[in-house]
């Protein structure tokens, strides 16, 4: 290996690699109307972006992107109103943000001012209207070291599980760069949602509306699903520079044992894999570190960053990452750390819209970096 060769890895492991200037007016605040209206960029060759610009589509064009016998993995997660808004039983206000559920009805959260409540704090949660109103409360029973966060036992009856009330008491949670949309509740849900339990959307599947579905299935371009409960593993910051440091906080999977015979059957067709969203391909690789694709129930931290040997994902739908993000190594891995930043300079070029509400790319199977 060339010292240049050296160098190039070392980047590929460097924080400060995953570094790009973003015009704050770039970064969406609502989803585009109708979903499948906002703007695709195709990666379809191996060159880089300078040699052979991608093409620039809309959203909806993406049958005519795809080839029939192709699958599409989607993560059918659904977000929960995760962030309550309540006060200390001592007074003064307090802001949680639910992160998983450790054991019935007792939550992982990030709690503000989190640094006041220690073992035993009370907080009171009230909805409703003056003689209406309604009150839940919960009690921090363990610090978490590693989120910084609270175990929050609530006080419910034993057959009533917490999310069943979390529509009463609680707000669907929307990242913070998202400060100024006017979206309801259920443009931040994909259209297949189903299963409840994260607290960010799979963004990737925020372009798809039922009639883009149907005309993607009369095509012969088929759909599976998994779950992953996008959590704080998806956003968590990387903050050491040296990436391969990084760890990363499990997040709840499951593959289904369809999914994989749907999986079997395109690959032995000649099929290709695609991916729709990192949370999808989170799953689908974490199922199969052991070796083959198996069916999986339970949690994986696991990280993809450049030089990770792909097992099953061959390509990828997915919306445009904060700089020094996770989600930014995983794409990386797939085309290259260079070639991705440049990418996102085109995109920033001809205005593309950035983040959860933003716009999309795909990466074709042939766009895929066959040296990574």
């Amino acid at each position: 290996m060339s010292s240049l060769e050296v160098q190039d890895v070392n980047l590929d492991c460097s924080l400060s690699s995953y570094d790009y200037e973003l015009p704050p007016g770039l970064i969406a605040q609502n989803p585009a109307v109708p979903r499948d209206s906002s703007k695709l960029l195709v990666v379809n060759s191996t060159e880089t972006a300078k040699t052979i610009p991608p093409l620039h589509h809309i959203f909806r064009n993406l049958p005519e992107l795809l080839k029939p016998g192709d699958l599409l993995v989607m993560n059918n997660t659904k977000v929960i109103p995760a962030r309550l808004y309540g006060c200390k039983s001592t007074g003064g206000g307090v802001e949680v943000l639910l992160l998983e559920e450790r054991r019935h009805n007792c939550w992982l959260a990030l709690v503000k001012p989190g640094k006041r409540f220690k073992l035993g704090s009370e907080i009171i949660f009230t909805a409703g209207e003056a003689g209406e109103k309604k009150e839940l409360r919960a009690v921090v029973v363990e610090s978490d070291p590693k989120t910084g966060g609270r175990l929050l036992e609530f006080d419910l009856p034993a057959a009533v599980p917490l999310v069943q009330v979390l529509a009463t008491f609680g707000k669907i949670p929307l990242p913070p760069y998202i400060n100024a949309s006017t979206a309801a509740d259920e443009q931040y849900q994909t259209v297949y949602a189903q299963e409840e339990g994260a607290i960010a959307a799979p963004t990737a599947g925020l372009h798809f509306t039922p009639e883009l579905l149907e005309k993607l299935r009369s095509c012969g371009i088929n759909q599976a699903f998994i779950t992953l409960h996008v959590g704080v593993g998806t956003f968590r910051p990387v903050e050491v520079e040296d990436v391969t440091t990084h760890a990363m906080h499990e997040e709840w999977i499951e593959v289904p044992a369809d999914t994989v015979e749907q999986i079997r059957a395109t690959q032995a067709a000649g099929g290709r894999i695609i991916a729709v969203g990192t949370t999808a391909v989170r799953a689908l690789e974490g199922a199969a570190q052991l070796g083959d694709l198996q069916p999986f129930v339970g949690k994986t931290n696991l990280f993809i960053y450049p030089g990770y040997q792909w097992r099953v994902v061959e390509g990828l739908i997915t919306n445009f990452h904060l700089p020094r993000s996770s989600l930014l190594m995983l794409v990386s891995a797939l085309i290259g750390r260079e070639r991705l930043l440049d990418l996102y300079q085109e995109a920033i070029t001809s205005e593309y819209r950035f983040y959860s509400f933003g716009d999309a790319m795909v990466i074709l199977p042939e766009g895929k970096s066959i040296n990574l």
